[in-house]
């Protein structure tokens, strides 16, 4: 049995995406520090929060509900690395990397939610 969430490996691999993203938007263009690199922070932040949180609820359906805002928070994300690559906003190495991540990250997050009987999306 999970002690803390931050026993979750789903977790650590959501804080290690997050820092990613810190340090990726780090060298986005100034102009941007109000939008996409503010965007994609707080959705990479939303991801191990609400997992965090979610661990934190008594009840399997607050869990659940928490997973699915990660869940949701993780494909903001991909989409907003999209647009940064699209727009040559930073290395496509350390993109790709964040792309990465938020497959894996995504992946696991869809096996919790299996696991407590919830594998499609509504």
């Amino acid at each position: 049995m999970v002690q803390s969430f931050r026993d979750l490996v789903v977790w650590q691999k959501a804080m290690k995406l997050t820092v990613r993203v810190y340090e990726l938007t780090k060298d986005f263009p100034r102009e941007e520090t109000y939008g996409l690199s503010s965007q994609m922070r707080r959705s990479a932040v939303s991801i191990p929060s609400n997992i965090a949180e979610g661990t934190g609820r008594s009840k399997t359906p607050e869990l659940r509900q928490f997973l699915n805002i990660a869940r949701g928070s993780n494909c903001e994300l991909q989409t907003q690395l999209i647009i940064a690559k699209e727009l040559n906003f930073a290395n496509s190495d350390r993109l790709e990397e964040a792309e990465q991540l938020t497959h894996e990250v995504g992946r696991m997050i869809f096996t919790m939610l299996d696991k407590l009987g919830q594998s499609k999306t509504h």
